[in-house]
């Protein structure tokens, strides 16, 4: 059968990815043709209507709203998880098969276009409180890594040109260069501009961070209602000091008045103008009240004990902090608990304030360690034990080996797909170890992605790398000891056909 997929994923970064080779990969091994349309952070290619034409059926692969869903009016279809479509693409696609053998389709007022296009989000409202509010919080999430990947590298860059063009103090001086005198003096052929100049734009994208998150957890809340609140409540939070905890604050808050107010039954005479004026007027009214008088002043206090906190910390208990974070990271490999340690990292990044060597720099070293751990340990135990690994994952350890260095969790997936405990535990315990060891190494970073492309952004690289291979050897050790004890069924199922297959032959089998 002909099929075409949709894929996207919270973040449009890895997940979108995986699926869309996963299903175009199990597609062609059981004689089907997937042609799949990603709808990642990179943007998407939409697809050939001819192809969408000639196909038999659909699958929608998303966390996210699919986009201009209604091409697909008429067609059989699937409509799952993006996870789904990684961990099970052979389950994916008997369930697209039945579906066209089934004939039914959606009705053409399911797959009804919106009023213009908006942004993606995906909350199932059938959903529990607990998966809908972690829902609520990705779409938030989601939206604002852009702008602290593209803020953040530019601040980091802006601090390395800084201490090549002052020396020592530059980190220093380079935030001390009022904006005027950039503007009206930029030389090209000076560091210390090209410093400033990478600093201010860098520190103007990461303004929108806090903004951003609320805006879009009120928007997964109350749709469009909610953007105009969300983002008002996320600029009055950093007004008041209150940070990316009072920005999640406004994010709720914000959606659920625009929700509660979109709601109202009103003459229609007034229902022209809700959206426009009423709507944003009196949920940004309301929200802006709540933070500047009620409770933006807590908020800001705890976020100022939280950051005395982090800074207050030293040896022991900074070593155990990394252990505790690297072990968020390698349990479910860019899910929800590794998301909650990254977030913490990156929003410690945007503190104001913050001196060098401040420990939120330390954090984010020790996060972004330990998240390359997972992919790569299982890389290496691959390369050095393949007989407890399935052909397939061994063809994917050598695309984990990219995936790893870049800082992408997600390359480990299939594995723990394939022996969730063995590979989440084996996780768990080197990255536990690299976090450790790179708040013990002292390593700190300002960019809040990248892997080992942005090395040069990170103090004591040596001792950087030292913990990334320190946990990536533990993890490949613990991964092959422990399928060492008890192999895969399917592992030995493929050593037997390949033992068969080399008797045939006449050559002896590989152990």
């Amino acid at each position: 059968m002909k099929f075409v997929a949709v894929t996207s994923c919270p973040t449009g970064i890895a997940h979108t990815y995986m699926a869309a080779e996963a299903l175009e990969t199990t597609g062609r091994s059981g004689g089907h043709e997937v042609v799949v349309e990603t709808q990642g952070a990179a943007g998407s290619t939409p697809l050939d209507p001819d192809v969408i034409a000639a196909a038999d059926g659909v699958i929608f692969a998303a966390d996210l709203e699919v986009q201009d869903r209604e091409r697909f009016a008429g067609k059989p279809f699937v409509d799952v998880g993006v996870k789904k479509a990684v961990h099970d693409p052979t389950g994916v696609l008997a369930q697209a098969v039945e579906a066209v053998e089934a004939g039914a389709v959606a009705p053409a007022s399911a797959a009804a276009p919106a009023a213009g296009p908006r942004p993606a989000t995906k909350v199932d409202p059938n959903a529990g409180v607990g998966t809908r509010i972690r829902q609520w919080l990705m779409t938030g999430v989601s939206y604002m890594i852009p702008f602290v990947a593209a803020g953040g590298i530019m601040i980091a860059l802006g601090f390395m040109v800084a201490q090549a063009a002052w020396g020592e103090t530059g980190a220093v001086e380079v935030t001390q260069v009022p904006v005027q005198e950039l503007i009206s003096s930029f030389s090209i052929a000076s560091g210390q501009d090209w410093a400033a100049l990478l600093f201010q734009t860098g520190s103007a994208a990461f303004a929108f961070l806090v903004p951003v998150l609320s805006g879009f957890i009120a928007y997964g809340i109350a749709d469009r209602p909610g953007l105009v609140p969300g983002f008002v409540g996320g600029s009055v939070s950093v007004l008041v000091g209150a940070g990316f905890l009072g920005g999640l604050v406004t994010g709720f808050v914000a959606g659920f008045l625009a929700l509660w107010i979109s709601r109202w039954r009103v003459p229609k005479g007034v229902r022209g103008v809700m959206p426009v004026v009423v709507t944003p007027l009196l949920s940004s009214l309301i929200t802006g009240f709540l933070m500047f008088v009620l409770i933006g002043r807590p908020i800001a206090n705890l976020m100022e004990g939280l950051t005395s906190w982090l800074n207050g910390l030293s040896g022991s208990n900074l070593v155990l902090m990394g252990a505790l974070l690297g072990a968020m990271m390698g349990f479910d490999l860019g899910g929800p608990v590794n998301k909650v340690a990254y977030t913490f990292a990156v929003t410690g990044l945007a503190t104001e304030g913050l001196a060098t060597g401040a420990v939120q720099y330390q954090i984010m070293a020790a996060v972004m360690a330990a998240g390359m751990v997972a992919p790569l340990g299982m890389a290496l135990a691959t390369f050095i034990r393949k007989r407890v690994f399935t052909h397939a994952e061994q063809e994917n350890g050598k695309a984990a080996v990219l995936l790893g260095l870049s800082f992408i969790s997600e390359g480990a997936i299939p594995f723990a797909a394939a022996d969730p405990w063995r590979v989440i535990v084996s996780s768990l315990v080197g990255s536990s170890v690299t976090g450790a060891l790179t708040m013990a190494v002292g390593s700190d970073l300002r960019a809040p992605h990248g892997g080992v492309w942005v090395l040069p952004l990170i103090s004591n690289p040596l001792g950087f790398l030292l913990a990334v291979a320190v946990g990536t050897a533990v993890t490949a050790a613990l991964v092959v000891a422990l399928k060492s004890m008890r192999p895969s069924p399917v592992v030995q199922a493929e050593q037997a056909a390949d033992a068969t297959a080399g008797a045939r032959a006449g050559q002896p089998a590989v152990a």
